[in-house]
């Protein structure tokens, strides 16, 4: 059985999204429950991020792009990647895209100490609110170049649909898009309302 160590509103809702695309039988290990689960985490990934995978073999994956490329190799019938090669290649280029250029992001707005020689806290507020004015000129970005490549509610959602639904909660980016790109934030609430895909979102982000 996969192990998924994540906890609630965290890019490990994507990996579960996508395990549920699959089919498959998962146990979600929530860290932030107890200390027993976050030291399982650490024994598996010593930067103690999630999301973090365990295969059935007992082989471990981390980073979210590599662990949604490993489902959709393994279960094709998913659909979780396209299976015509060039459209593959998109969808492969399209997530890469969102961690470097998304999910990173949030790394420096909700951890913006990190990245500063001398913390003090006009500088971590004026570092915060340029990121996020960079993150969502980003989404503006995905929006424009690669809505092609999304769901369109015809077919099943597939690994692209999943981690941009899930990084795009973060740090006011839908209420961005909500008037910027008043299309692309259509199709964000289509994929958080289809079937297969709604109960892990509100496992995630309660109402």
């Amino acid at each position: 059985m996969y192990q998924l160590y994540g906890h609630q509103n965290s890019g490990a809702a994507a990996i579960e999204a996508a395990l549920e695309l699959c089919d498959v039988p998962y146990r979600f290990i929530d860290v932030e429950a107890s200390a027993e689960a976050a030291h399982a985490l650490e024994k598996l990934n010593p930067l103690k991020q999630i999301p973090t995978l365990q295969l059935p073999d007992g082989a471990v994956l981390t980073e979210s792009v590599a662990i949604l490329i490993h489902l959709g190799l393994s279960f094709p019938a998913s659909r979780l990647l396209p299976q015509d090669p060039a459209e593959r290649d998109q969808a492969i280029r399209a997530m890469a895209y969102i961690v470097s250029n998304c999910y990173a992001a949030i790394g420096i707005i909700d951890y913006p100490e990190r990245w500063l020689a001398e913390v003090d806290e006009s500088s971590r507020q004026n570092l915060m609110e340029g990121t996020r004015r960079r993150l969502h000129w980003s989404w503006e970005v995905f929006a424009d170049q690669f809505s092609g490549e999304l769901y369109l509610g015809s077919e099943k959602p597939g690994a692209l649909d999943v981690l941009t639904a899930v990084i795009s909660r973060w740090a006011g980016s839908r209420e961005h898009l909500r008037t910027a790109r008043p299309g692309f934030f259509a199709w964000l609430e289509r994929i958080d309302r289809h079937p297969a895909l709604a109960p892990v979102f509100a496992r995630h982000w309660p109402v």
